[in-house]
């Protein structure tokens, strides 16, 4: 399919910049999207609520002076994460801010929501959202939105256990609209091979991780640069939804990531408490997600830095002979 009018001229990479929870920020944000690839964060990372209005101006804001230096090259568009389940109890105040600064795209996580979709369409804006397998792919381009995110085995966070071969292939079957892959991306190469499964965008987030603008930890930065695919646990005991887990950080809590117990998916809660925190067991705090691209990850550097690596991982790619 073609690239959606939002895009065209302004990537230097099919690749979006995964939301993710505590790490992203308008400084990683800001700078993805400067790179030439879609920057994007969760809206429950501003924190307390009435920050999401100060970092999406901030981010517009920049964005906008660094394309007027920049006119032959313009920045990606950013994107804002909602998770929509019903337990986010900020979602309609993080949503009149998105309206408000008419956010020209929205992720939308754990169930699709028809009035959210429409809201985003009526200030001019796309929605893609992320699922796991077909039922909830119908589902959410049922309800109105744009593009689907295959969220396939191996990726950080909410993974699914589908591989990506058959996902996009099957969802290419019925959905001829843009479609990013996620799962256990690390270089460019992955970029390109997400291209040619027919998949539109790369959806990357662990290696983001180990960038010098990321709001993480210098020791979860590490971790990740030392990891392999077989330090990533899948398990549903930290959130209620199955993810992938750094095994080193489990191991440093105290718990042996081969014996995990498994949690009430029913009891699962993505809201805020009294201060505006975003709900977490304290003693998860540092349990560190992450996808099995981490092995391609070996420094921590600057987010242009890794990008401009993928850049030319994903240019050589192109003419390798068999």
């Amino acid at each position: 399919m073609s690239m959606p009018a939002l895009f065209k001229g302004r990537l230097s990479l099919p690749v979006i910049g995964a939301p993710l929870f505590i790490i992203s920020v308008p400084d990683l944000v800001i700078a993805q999207c400067k790179a030439g690839i879609v920057g994007s964060f969760p809206a429950l990372n501003a924190r307390p609520p009435e920050l999401l209005d100060e970092w999406l101006h901030r981010i517009k804001e920049e964005l906008a002076t660094y394309d007027k230096a920049h006119p032959e090259r313009p920045s990606a568009p950013f994107a804002v994460n909602q998770i929509v389940h019903k337990s986010n109890n900020r979602l309609d105040h993080d949503l009149a801010l998105c309206e408000k600064h008419k956010v020209p795209m929205m992720i939308t996580s754990l169930g699709a929501r028809e009035e959210v979709n429409q809201a985003a369409h009526g200030w001019g804006g796309i929605v893609f959202h992320d699922v796991i397998n077909q039922k909830f792919a119908h589902k959410a381009v049922e309800k109105g939105a744009d593009g689907l995110i295959l969220v396939a085995a191996g990726a950080g966070g909410h993974a699914g256990e589908i591989s990506p071969f058959p996902f996009v292939a099957e969802t290419r079957r019925w959905f001829d609209g843009p479609i990013a892959l996620s799962g256990a991306m690390g270089n460019g190469r992955a970029i390109r091979a997400a291209r040619v499964l027919g998949a539109d965008f790369a959806y990357i987030g662990s290696a983001f991780i180990a960038t010098a603008e990321a709001n993480a930890v210098p020791r979860y930065k590490e971790m990740i640069t030392t990891a392999s695919a077989e330090d990533i646990v899948y398990s549903n005991l930290f959130t209620g939804v199955h993810g992938n887990y750094l095994k080193p950080s489990i191991v440093a809590a105290g718990m042996d990531p081969d014996n995990l117990p498994t949690s009430d998916a029913s009891k699962m809660s993505f809201g805020t408490d009294a201060s505006g925190e975003r709900a977490k067991p304290k003693a998860w705090k540092e349990i560190w997600g992450s996808g099995q691209g981490v092995g391609s990850v070996a420094n921590v550097v600057p987010a242009s830095e890794l990008i401009a690596r993928f850049k030319k991982e994903y240019d050589a790619a192109v003419d390798q002979p068999l």
